[in-house]
């Protein structure tokens, strides 16, 4: 991981997820205005044990309503593409699921979830990353998670990052890193346009998530 990952010695990871689980800085705290309208609920899914780790980006309305990780339409692609039923995506000892801003930050005008929260990665990503000191392999899935796991690897754009996925999957890097698009449905028209990724990426992804996840 990087030093922002890996940086000092680990604190007890159910104290840190228990302090994230009650964390209002976003509302209370917030880096920039407007502050979070409503009321944060942190979502998060996380055991030492993990071997697989999904760098997400931010809870959806379907998320925040559930408080449990791709609890929507996105959640049923992803387990399509990892190859996993439910029992095994939400076995906390084998996945976990980490994303890049852990509450629901609302819609924009046209409807689209915002972007996560800027208050979120800096307080709490290296804390509960160095409680997972296990994982063997990270799928980073959006701009947002590709640029702070992969920094100046990540190409200019999504399309070109997941596009070099090989060169990146190949690093000496470790954990081992795997760049994915977001699974919603609003990116049907990307994977008509990029066929590559369901021939040629998925079937890698599925096979490492097999050998780390059983």
């Amino acid at each position: 991981m990087s030093e922002r990952e890996g940086a000092g010695t680990p604190e007890p990871l159910d104290e840190v997820l228990a302090e994230l689980r009650a964390c209002r800085i976003c509302r209370d705290e917030p880096v920039r205005l407007p502050r979070l309208p409503h009321e944060p609920r942190p979502v998060i899914q996380a055991e030492a044990s993990a071997r697989l780790l999904i760098a997400s980006q931010a809870p959806g309305t379907r998320v925040h309503a559930s408080g449990r990780p791709f609890t929507d339409r996105s959640g049923d692609r992803l387990r399509d593409w990892l190859g996993l039923d439910l029992a095994r995506f939400y076995d906390a000892s084998r996945v976990a699921i980490v994303p890049m801003g852990h509450c629901f930050p609302g819609l924009d005008a046209k409807g689209g979830d915002l972007p996560p929260r800027r208050e979120c990665a800096p307080a709490w990503r290296a804390r509960v990353l160095a409680g997972l000191p296990e994982i063997e392999l990270v799928l980073v899935i959006g701009r947002y998670a590709q640029a702070w796991h992969l920094g100046p690897k990540a190409a200019a754009d999504l399309t070109a990052t997941v596009a070099d996925w090989r060169n990146i999957f190949a690093g000496e890097r470790r954990p081992r890193i795997l760049p994915l698009p977001h699974p919603s449905w609003r990116n049907n028209g990307w994977l008509r346009k990029n066929p590559w990724f369901e021939a040629e990426l998925v079937p890698v992804l599925r096979a490492e998530v097999a050998r780390l996840v059983g």
